[in-house]
């Protein structure tokens, strides 16, 4: 079976917060995430990390970077970008990366398609060196999909101790006004 995002590997970056093409979305994003980070070169790994525009953004920011995703039109895409990341064609809900190998396990909109979220988190955790931070972007879309700020803490409390959510509402981030829900949720051990 193809996986259905070959075929929007093409025409993904299109969108801002995907592409990161636009000057503004991209530096808005690297005000968010790289102060949520250890100093470089920490080891990270991103899972479900599509066309790797977020991968390619801390690369350049000097951490050590792998992608990890299921798609092979995607990492096609990604592969492109070049600037030293590693991407591997996998599952990111049950990785093929070391166990305790990353400072940060960091997944962009991935969480809510996952036919077993605990799971793919207790995994994710797993994956992360002592003292270790998950970074989880997500949301609850205007379209009904994705997964509610409060629903995506629990399933991190299950696994961790601390779980931070700030809202991402900046229009800069996404290219423009949104109205639905989205946030970023850090959890350091």
């Amino acid at each position: 079976m193809t996986n259905i995002w070959d075929a929007e590997a093409v025409s993904f970056d299109e969108q801002p917060d995907h592409g990161l093409r636009d000057p503004a979305v991209r530096a808005a994003w690297a005000d968010l995430l790289l102060p949520l980070l250890p100093p470089p070169p920490a080891a990270v790994v991103d899972l479900g990390c599509g066309t790797g525009s977020l991968a390619v953004l801390l690369a350049e920011a000097g951490h050590v970077v792998h992608g990890v995703d299921s798609s092979r039109g995607m990492l096609a895409v990604a592969q492109g970008k070049g600037a030293g990341v590693d991407f591997r064609e996998a599952d990111a809900a049950d990785p093929p990366c070391e166990p305790g190998a990353y400072d940060v396990v960091l997944v962009r909109h991935v969480l809510w398609a996952m036919a077993d979220p605990a799971a793919a988190v207790g995994a994710w955790v797993r994956l992360l060196k002592p003292g270790g931070q998950l970074v989880l972007v997500e949301g609850r879309w205007f379209t009904g999909a994705g997964i509610p700020a409060a629903d995506c803490e629990q399933l991190v409390l299950a696994h961790r101790e601390t779980a931070t959510v700030t809202r991402l509402d900046d229009p800069a981030l996404w290219g423009g006004p949104i109205e639905d829900e989205r946030y970023v949720l850090v959890s350091r051990s």
